[in-house]
């Protein structure tokens, strides 16, 4: 295959496609000769034949360009070779290519004329290529002539002129490079000057040149140096915005605010704003008490600085308490003034703003972007004022916890409640905050004063009570207790519609807020609060008597309506019903009364005691914290309430107890005031400190509430006849009770404005259940004076003697009866008596008379019950006796009507009762002892009442008195 391959390139044979591609463009579209083509018209012309032949073609010949027929057409010889194959083989071939020639040859001789069209334009396009070549030629020559006749010449000119001009805008740029690295020495004069604004603005100004001129290596220098100054300006005026959080200066705070404006960051400003402000009240209050602390140790120990705020507000001392207390008020109410005169700058510049608009409302977005920030600033103020509030609240109530106030003075507390109580008036014009942490911490610090205030004074009132000998204290006529200094509070507060968290500071009729008034200079806390200055008015009388004109006066004017002391109208109470009499008084009435009144020369001056002088003082100091500080309304009124209680409870235990009451069946003690004296006794009285263990043994904690039972001094004597069993001491203790009581009813509505609503009901059980029973107890401590002051013992013999079944109708009554009118005028003797030392008041000498009477009336009926015999004439001679007495009787007293005289009438006339009607009586009468129902039937057995009727009632009366066994 080799040998004929090497053969055919000898003979310089070529394969079809590489004698195409040898030829050149003009050559391979040569037109065929005339010989060529007349040998392919002589070939056959069958176009079905043709086809077939060329269709009969292997397709890899139409493969692609690069295909090698010589190489293929080799390959494919056998192995042995035979020429007969070889040349039907190549005839076959021939034959292909013949008909291949003759279809080019046929499609060449179709395209001739385009050829030929094509052949013409090239030779065309050939010529315009030689012409072009020409004219460039020509172009260059006279370029080059140009160039140097023109452009090296004239040119050149306007680039000197060029360049002459960029040389001097970079002078100028030089000068403005000098200016920009001169600014910092004037960027530092500002500073120093606090003229930020101006600063920002030339620091901005410098920025801005800066980028105009960034190209130059130096300006990227100056440029990051600007940068690290405006840094250093903002810190400077974060510093000057911190030092508006104390002393507030309008102007100062305006640059610092226009400044903030240049720099963009105005809401920024006003974040740091409030960090300052919480800073400011941590370092202010710090600083104070560590002066305070650092001050009363004495040396210069650093350990106290190094300490937390908490811990260091618990090395204040006792004394140095409320100064520091107020120091660390005034300090904090000159941050928060700040605070409200920066929202009052913020106010008015807004309000400006709105009113004459600047060139930032000239267009839209600016315009909304300025509301945007304002309404950003003002939310941002108005929630920073609870925020302020509630750090200078959490502050002051570190302090309060942090000393032990139990053991201070009275006066001392006060001043701190009343700093306290003016903090929080200023939190709610600050930000209407009830200061809630102030309230519960100072609560919790007055409850544990209160308690340990209110121990003492329960323990000095016992004192005073075992040492008081109930004499009068002279006091004048007009005496009130708003004369005592105590009570001077009450012309100094409030309006009770005004919010209770508002304290009494101040007597202005109109009161301006707090931050109004100190807005030009001041401190609320720099105010006196202690009015120990004011001398309080002399309420004792010199020697006990009014002037003589006085004492005339009271005389003359007895008789008016109009000038009845009001003593006398509030103090007269119906002694069966209980109630208050009408308004409207008759004359007669007010005469019989000047007449019954065993004093009328003290000009009807109040009756009490120093002790009770001191329980008035202490209620109107316990009122004053209650006032001032309303979170512990509740504990103190409990409190006075107790020394009510304790006051009451030892006059009914000195004069008033006794085990007769029941006995007496008079109903002297009502089942209310029974159950007053029980409570008293159970949760005021510690009955094992008395020795009295009447009940089970308290705990510790709660005996510590109680006090032990008061004793009655020895300098007091109840036994002597001569003093009628010391009636002046009893009118005295009792009086000054009932004056109390009265004093505690015009105290109501001031305690009941201060009062917590869910808390009323135990201020108005306290009214009703304890101070109306003050004057109850009248009835137990006179019964035991009426029930000594008449021998009644006596007035019983002298009825036994008498004999009561006679025959004849008597027109004289019996001794007895004039003994006992006898030992009624020298009753009434001795009261006159006791009058020239202490005053009866009209009430006074009712209980008294009614006592004596009742008893003397129902000795009547004891004496009645007593006799054996009676015939109807001797229950007439009981009625004589009675009737003597009454009329004489009534010639001693103006009591109206007479106690208990249905009592004897009613029993004296049983006695004509048929057995029906005795039967009945016997049922309706139970105010009628056993013995005296008894005796009742079995006087009139024999008379008109039969054996067998007398059994009858016996049982009714046996079945009466069963239930009470």
């Amino acid at each position: 295959m080799q040998k004929i391959k090497s053969l055919m390139a000898r003979q310089g044979l070529k394969s079809p496609q590489e004698s195409v591609v040898d030829m050149s463009p003009v050559e391979s579209f040569r037109s065929p000769s005339k010989e060529e083509l007349r040998e392919l018209r002589e070939q056959p012309t069958d176009p079905q034949a043709e086809q077939e032949i060329i269709d009969s073609i292997e397709e890899v010949y139409f493969s692609s360009d690069s295909f090698d027929m010589v190489q293929y057409e080799l390959e494919k010889l056998p192995p042995d070779l035979d020429l007969l194959e070889l040349e039907e083989y190549r005839d076959k071939l021939k034959r292909q290519q013949a008909a291949v020639s003759k279809k080019v040859a046929d499609l060449i001789l179709e395209k001739q004329p385009s050829y030929v069209k094509e052949l013409e334009r090239v030779t065309s396009l050939q010529t315009n290529l030689q012409l072009a070549a020409v004219i460039c030629t020509n172009a260059r020559r006279q370029l080059r002539s140009a160039k140097e006749g023109f452009t090296e010449a004239s040119l050149g000119l306007l680039a000197n002129q060029r360049r002459r001009q960029l040389l001097t805008g970079l002078l100028k740029s030089l000068r403005t490079i000098k200016t920009l690295q001169r600014t910092d020495v004037r960027l530092s004069e500002m500073l120093e000057e606090e003229d930020y604004p101006g600063a920002i603005q030339l620091c901005l100004e410098c920025q801005k040149a800066a980028s105009t001129f960034k190209h130059y290596n130096c300006i990227s220098e100056l440029n990051s140096k600007l940068q690290d100054t405006l840094e250093q300006i903002e810190e400077q005026l974060d510093v000057a915005l911190s030092k508006t959080c104390k002393h507030f200066d309008v102007s100062h705070y305006t640059k610092v605010q226009l400044a903030y404006k240049l720099l963009g960051k105005t809401q920024t400003a006003m974040d740091q704003l409030h960090m300052h402000f919480t800073q400011a009240i941590h370092n202010t209050v710090f600083q104070v008490v560590l002066g305070y602390v650092e001050l009363c140790a004495g040396n210069a120990d650093t350990k106290f600085q190094k300490m937390q705020y908490k811990d260091l507000c618990t090395h204040i001392t006792t004394d140095s308490y409320i100064p520091c207390l107020t120091d660390l008020c005034k300090a904090l109410w000159e941050v928060m003034l700040s605070y409200y005169l920066t929202m009052q700058w913020h106010d008015e510049h807004y309000k400006e703003e709105e009113t004459t608009p600047g060139a930032d409302d000239s267009s839209a977005d600016g315009s909304d972007e300025s509301t945007v920030g304002r309404s950003y600033v003002k939310k941002k103020l108005e929630h920073g004022l609870s925020r302020i509030w509630q750090d200078v609240q959490l502050k002051v109530k570190a302090y309060l916890l942090g000393t032990d106030v139990s053991n201070f003075k009275y006066d001392d507390f006060i001043v701190v409640l009343d700093v306290i109580s003016r903090l929080m008036q200023v939190g709610e014009e600050f930000c209407g905050s009830k200061s809630e942490v102030l309230q519960e911490s100072i609560k919790r610090q007055s409850v544990n004063y209160f308690k340990n205030y209110h121990r003492t004074r329960l323990e000095e009132l016992r004192m005073f009570l075992e040492n008081e000998t109930w004499e009068l204290c002279p006091v004048k006529s007009n005496f009130s207790i708003a004369q005592l200094h105590e009570f001077r509070f009450m012309g100094q507060c409030r309006s009770p519609s005004v919010s209770p968290s508002r304290q009494p500071e101040s007597t202005e009729p109109v009161e301006l807020c707090l931050f109004e008034q100190f807005l030009q200079g001041g401190n609320p806390f720099e105010m006196q609060i202690d009015n120990k200055e004011e001398e309080t008015e002399d309420v004792l009388a010199s020697n006990g008597y009014e002037s003589d004109e006085l004492e005339k006066n009271v005389y003359q004017d007895y008789d008016s309506d109009s000038d009845v002391p009001e003593e006398l109208k509030q103090d007269y109470v119906d002694e069966q019903t209980g109630d208050a009499p009408v308004k409207s008084v008759s004359r007669e009435t007010l005469r019989s009364r000047k007449r019954s009144d065993y004093n009328l020369n003290r000009a009807n001056a109040p009756i009490l005691t120093n002790t009770t002088l001191n329980v008035i003082r202490l209620v109107g100091k316990y009122m004053q914290m209650m006032n001032i500080l309303k979170p512990i309304a509740f504990d103190v009124i409990h409190c006075v309430s107790q020394l009510f209680d304790y006051y009451l409870y030892a006059v009914y235990t000195f004069f008033g107890r006794n085990d007769m009451y029941e006995s007496s069946g008079l109903g002297l003690i009502s089942s209310r005031l029974r159950t007053t004296l029980s409570r008293m006794q159970e949760s005021l009285i510690d009955m094992e400190a008395g020795g009295e263990n009447a009940g089970p043994h308290a705990s510790p904690e709660e005996r510590k509430e109680k006090v032990p039972s008061p004793h009655l001094s020895q300098l007091v004597i109840l036994t002597s006849s001569d003093t009628l069993y010391g009636l002046a001491e009893r009118v005295v203790a009792t009086e000054s009770l009932v004056f109390l009581a009265e004093q505690f009813e015009f105290l109501q509505p001031h305690l009941d404005t201060t009062m917590p609503s869910a808390k009323k009901p135990f201020l108005q059980q306290f009214y009703s259940q304890t101070v109306s029973t003050a004057s109850e107890l009248r009835k137990p401590i006179y019964w035991i004076v009426a029930a000594k002051a008449i021998d009644y013992e006596q007035m019983l013999l002298l009825m036994a003697g008498v004999k009561w079944d006679i025959k004849e109708i008597m027109s004289q009554h019996n001794v007895y009866v004039d003994v006992l009118l006898k030992e009624f005028e020298k009753f009434n003797q001795r009261l006159g008596d006791v009058s020239k030392i202490v005053r009866i008041p009209l009430p006074v000498s009712n209980v008294l008379w009614e006592h004596c009477i009742r008893l003397a009336n129902r000795t009547l009926v004891e004496g009645y019950a007593n006799v054996k015999k009676c015939s109807n004439e001797g229950r007439a001679l009981m009625q004589l006796d009675f009737q003597q007495f009454l009329m004489k009787l009534e010639k001693l007293t103006d009591l109206r009507p007479i106690p208990d005289k249905e009592f004897v009438e009613t029993y004296i006339k049983a006695y004509y009762l048929t057995e029906n009607d005795m039967e009945q009586f016997i049922k309706n009468h139970r105010e009628y002892s056993m013995k005296q129902l008894t005796n009742l039937v079995n006087v009139c057995l024999g008379s008109h009442i039969n054996k067998k009727a007398r059994q009858k009632l016996l049982a009714a009366i046996d079945d009466i008195d069963r239930p009470k066994r």
